[in-house]
């Protein structure tokens, strides 16, 4: 046991793992092909997009033994010091923070940035379990759950502040960890119903939208009191609550779009529900990822043979929008084994989340897959033109190294409390 005790990878899953480095590996690639030119193929040329890319991918595996080294206890008993320090970092970006495009969400250590909502994702899980694994900690109760509220979207509101609303959009995934510890479903609903009058608002305005919401509660009220006399009397505070909040929910969102939200974030959404065509301005970037990954096919043009690709079609198609390099080169084909690799990735973490030994190992399973699963939906739902553009990136696609060694950060933090399950530390 003493020798198992002094191996770091003992117990670990080995199948996440491959997955990991598999994601990780197909993800250089693409990057490779959409940031490479005939003049720079040299692989190890550093001075390249891929290049840095490259040394990322080779500083994540000191950053996996560390994470590694320290046993299972160490991350459950600091998770809240842990969480602090991001919560600190997010703070003191907004202070000594690099300004880029618009948002001030980086340090710059001399010519190495690095962004700390991409580990503060991380530590809020870390957070998160640790608060609703304690035995007294019951999720029934309000103030419970005002807890929980709390340590997710304090790291939400900071972001908000560089800001950078994508990052932010993020914090919503932790609902389907609080919702798998017995949370009614009845906050996920608000939040689909919520979604759903911000749309039609936004598409239809705020005045008929708000006399179909009005109406449609003086239906129901009429309908109750035709069954029971005295279903108003009884649910008189619930049905006034009702208009109220229909009445400010909807006023709230027509004047927040048309006098708070910028024009080329208002553009976004008009682009995105069809009320207006903009192939050559601020929806040149989906239009042009869209025709990218067309024009990939049934089983895609091959690596390297990407035209649209090659000629830099897509703005900062290395990024955000990599995805579009994937469909073009791989076709409908690459893109779909890419798909179900993170599906599989997701179903992996899942399944571990469920059989592990204790409570915190769960709940921060399940935020990790959340996490990812957010990430995924959202940013592939960009590229292809189902969701406005918000700057999310591709777990292990995506050049930066903020990003992968967050979710590196994210993932094996993860599989070091996983591997708790066998051997007791």
């Amino acid at each position: 046991m003493r020798q198992e005790r002094n191996n770091i990878f003992a117990g670990v899953d080995w199948l996440l793992i491959l997955i990991y480095f598999l994601l990780v590996s197909f993800g250089w690639m693409n990057i490779y092909a959409a940031s490479s030119t005939e003049e720079t193929r040299a692989v190890f040329d550093f001075s390249t997009k891929y290049g840095k890319q490259l040394i990322f991918i080779a500083l994540s595996i000191p950053v996996i033994v560390f994470i590694l080294f320290f046993n299972s206890k160490f991350y459950e008993r600091f998770a809240s010091l842990l969480y602090l320090i991001s919560l600190v970092l997010l703070a003191g970006v907004l202070v000594f923070g690099k300004k880029i495009n618009g948002a001030t969400s980086w340090y710059n250590f001399g010519g190495i940035g690095l962004q700390p909502s991409e580990f503060a994702k991380a530590f809020t899980a870390l957070a998160l379990a640790k608060l609703m694994s304690d035995r007294q900690y019951n999720l029934n109760l309000i103030k419970n759950q005002i807890k929980a509220f709390i340590i997710i979207f304090l790291p939400a509101f900071l972001i908000a502040l560089q800001p950078d609303m994508g990052s932010v959009l993020i914090y919503f995934a932790f609902f389907f960890v609080l919702n798998r510890e017995g949370l009614t479903l009845a906050y996920i609903l608000f939040g689909v119903v919520s979604i759903l009058l911000f749309i039609l608002t936004v598409y239809f305005g705020a005045t008929w939208i708000l006399i179909i919401c009005l109406a449609i509660i003086t239906m129901g009220t009429l309908y109750g009191m035709y069954k029971d006399k005295r279903f108003f009397r009884f649910n008189a505070l619930k049905i006034i609550s009702l208009y109220l909040f229909s009445t400010l929910f909807v006023l709230g969102i027509g004047y927040t779009y048309n006098n708070i939200l910028e024009q080329h974030q208002k553009d976004r959404f008009d682009i995105l529900l069809g009320k207006i065509q903009d192939n050559k301005g601020i929806g040149y970037n989906s239009y042009q990822s869209e025709k990218t990954i067309s024009s990939g096919g049934f089983s895609g043009k091959g690596f390297l043979q990407g035209d649209r690709t090659q000629g830099n079609f897509v703005p900062e198609q290395h990024t955000d929008y990599i995805f579009s390099t994937v469909g073009e080169e791989w076709g409908f084909i690459g893109s779909t084994l890419v798909i179900i690799l993170f599906m599989l990735f997701l179903y992996r973490i899942i399944y571990l989340s469920e059989t592990q030994t204790n409570k915190f190992g769960r709940i921060y399973g399940y935020g990790v897959a959340s996490i990812f699963f957010f990430h995924v939906i959202v940013n592939i739902g960009m590229v292809i033109g189902l969701l406005p553009t918000i700057g999310i990136p591709l777990p292990f696609f995506s050049y930066g190294g903020s990003s992968l060694w967050g979710f590196t950060l994210l993932l094996f933090i993860f599989i070091r409390l996983d591997a708790h399950k066998k051997y007791d530390w």
